[in-house]
């Protein structure tokens, strides 16, 4: 284990108060390295206990694994209470204000590797009484007598924080139909005994209450999801709610979280072409007349902010993540906190007790990585905590906009444009980033590594959240449905027309690029839009879409067979009738980087060689990179560093500073 002073010097790091995401008038000459991005986060998470004098916090280093820290606000001291040299600390939650649970996961593993497995452990807060309470291996090791299955998970839900119990899950899956039972245990963290709570049927998920005890479950077998709720005057259970779960039912719901006052908060469309957040009534199993909270043209997707005993507001994103507040006071307190600490958003969260001192404060911006502080409510002052980053200069980095083009058919559609720092804001060199897994959302404002790396040498960064994608509304999302390579692909190249009419754009300098479907896409685009792209870059591409509905190793793989019908269906279509980038290598002649994880479980990397080997028969600018025990998302931070360091290479070959000139 590293020596406590690193530890605790890193936590309680001494960050600059005033203006944080001021940029100085110059940035420095050199951009910073790729380890700068894509190494792991030096502050990865943290939590106050339910009283707000002690607060948890994962800290980790290049080099170092993820350990769990825990700072007594009160004395200014920090304790390390578990760390390992071999595991990361993944997730933990406070059990009461004395005793922490986490699992553990091996970041420098892909997940689908034999120590995936999370285990659970609980601990002190002074780092005694540590007990292993969940196995991380198969049934039939013998440490695993007295323990909890391999498959026992953190719920992720504040409970009562009260005792020494916390409600866990067992999540029991049979491959046979691909089935999953999720069963809840009250844990005693301490002795390890447990008991089950009764269900109504198969569960896949469950939700606690407002004082931490459980109140609804819920089941999806194909296209039916059915809502199960735990009546505390009967004890029974009874059915709350039925709905499609396929083929975008505006009718669903989604349970988030019960009020103080027993209200059951949900998300939904109720027959809309958004989300929305409603309440709905625990007697009739009715949404309420009137809409909590609407957020025009977007899908509500937030959380339940609670604190003190009360429902203080919820977490949204339009634009921007943000919090609408509910409680007048928390409203007051936001901006007090935007005041003290402008140019960013700033995400507050609170303890569990009313009389709690602290709010722990995690600032943000396009230009900064998350700085974590403490407000104290009693003083009206910041306390620094600790970055989530080192060696990132806000001035060096580019700034975000969000906007909206018009696709050919008159579809408007999302987008995030990143631009390098200061200089010419026009004619620039663009990579056409293209997010992976077509069903969901792509842009979130705020500083991300892939972007700002490419920002800051040069490019411009265009991200479409093309039609398809989720975030937007039922329409968009499902004016996608049977799109691969088709109007999904015309989105892409009318986004990069739109930046050249823009003046953003050079006409000669653009890239596109994109992991898995995103890989699919820009290889899809070279083929089809050779005029318009220069080069690609395609990581864990789907090169053969017939696979998509195969039996090994797919995007469905793990999903009932009546909900890939769904997929394959209603979204993609039929497989054997894309557009396939294999069937199309010939067409392929512009400069292509390509690179695959080995052990991916979703995109086969022997159809990725196939791909590459076809590519090179009739292209000599091919470029390739293997990653040995990756998934289809990468774990290891040398990967990301070698990959991202290969990318800059070679645009800078193509698109940047040293490609050559191209001819009129």
């Amino acid at each position: 284990m590293p020596k406590l002073p690193l530890l605790y010097a890193r936590l309680l790091c001494v960050l600059a108060l005033g203006a944080p995401f001021a940029a100085p008038l110059h940035a420095e000459p050199a951009p910073p390295p790729a380890t700068a991005f894509f190494s792991r986060a030096l502050l990865a998470d943290a939590e106050l206990s339910p009283s707000g004098r002690y607060l948890a916090a994962l800290s980790g280093a290049a080099g170092a694994r993820d350990k769990l820290m825990v700072v007594d606000l009160q004395e200014n001291k920090a304790q390390l209470v578990a760390g390992y040299d071999n595991i990361d600390i993944h997730q933990f939650e406070w059990v009461n204000d004395s005793r922490l649970l986490f699992n553990v996961r091996d970041k420098e593993a892909s997940m689908g590797g034999g120590n995936s497995r999370a285990g659970l452990f609980a601990v002190n807060r002074d780092g005694t009484g540590l007990r292993q309470l969940a196995s991380r291996r198969a049934k039939g090791a013998e440490e695993t007598r007295d323990m909890l299955p391999y498959h026992t998970y953190l719920l992720r839900q504040r409970g009562a924080q009260d005792a020494d119990e916390v409600y866990v899950v067992n999540l029991d899956y049979t491959y046979a139909d691909r089935q999953q039972n999720a069963e809840l245990l009250r844990l005693n963290t301490v002795t390890g005994k447990t008991r089950s709570v009764p269900r109504p049927g198969r569960v896949d998920s469950w939700l606690l209450d407002h004082a931490g005890e459980p109140r609804l479950a819920t089941y999806s077998s194909g296209t039916r999801t059915s809502i199960h709720y735990l009546d505390p005057a009967s004890g029974t259970w009874r059915t709350l709610a039925e709905y499609d779960t396929q083929a975008g039912d505006r009718n669903a719901i989604l349970p988030l979280g019960f009020g103080p006052d027993g209200k059951l908060y949900v998300r939904s469309k109720a027959g809309k072409d958004t989300t929305a957040l409603y309440t709905l009534d625990l007697v009739t199993g009715k949404l309420g007349a009137d809409p909590v909270l609407v957020l025009p043209g977007y899908d509500f997707s937030g959380k339940l902010v609670e604190g003190g005993g009360k429902l203080l507001g919820v977490s949204v994103e339009t634009d921007a993540p943000a919090q609408a507040w509910f409680d007048k006071d928390m409203a007051a307190l936001q901006q007090t906190i935007d005041a003290l600490l402008p140019g960013g958003a700033n995400l507050l969260s609170v303890a569990a007790r009313p009389d709690a001192p602290w709010v722990l404060v995690q600032s943000f911006s396009d230009l900064q990585p998350p700085v974590y502080r403490l407000y104290n409510r009693a003083t009206g002052k910041l306390k620094p905590v600790g970055n989530s980053r080192d060696g990132i200069d806000p001035a060096a980095m580019g700034r975000q906009e969000p906007l909206r083009y018009t696709a050919r058919d008159g579809r408007e559609i999302p987008a995030m444009l990143t631009l390098p720092a200061g200089g010419a804001k026009k004619n620039l060199p663009l990579v056409l980033l293209v997010h992976d897994w077509p069903y969901s959302r792509s842009n979130h404002w705020g500083w991300s590594a892939e972007q700002q790396f490419l920002a800051t040498r040069g490019y411009a960064v265009l991200e479409p959240d093309y039609r398809g994608s989720t975030g937007y509304g039922q329409a968009h999302f499902q004016a996608g449905w049977n799109q691969w390579g088709l109007a999904m692909q015309d989105d892409l190249a009318d986004a990069a027309r739109w930046a050249i009419a823009q003046g953003i754009a050079d006409p000669k300098r653009i890239c596109i690029a994109g992991a898995g479907y995103g890989g699919y896409a820009t290889l899809i685009g070279l083929a089809q839009d050779p005029g318009l792209y220069k080069c690609g870059i395609a990581w864990n591409a789907v090169t053969n879409p017939g696979l998509l509905s195969g039996r090994n190793g797919d995007f469905f793989r793990e999903t009932l067979e009546d909900s890939k019908a769904y997929a394959i269906r209603d979204l993609v279509g039929d497989p054997g009738k894309l557009a396939a980038p294999l069937a199309q290598a010939a067409r392929i002649t512009q400069p292509v980087l390509l690179a695959h994880g080995i052990d991916d479980r979703y995109v086969p990397f022997y159809d990725s060689t196939r791909f590459r080997d076809a590519l090179r028969l009739t292209n000599p600018a091919v470029e390739w990179a293997e990653y040995p025990g990756e998934d289809h998302a990468w774990q290891q931070d040398k990967t990301r560093v070698d990959f991202w360091s290969r990318v800059d290479a070679f645009l800078a070959r193509q698109i940047g500073p040293g490609a050559a000139p191209v001819r009129p």
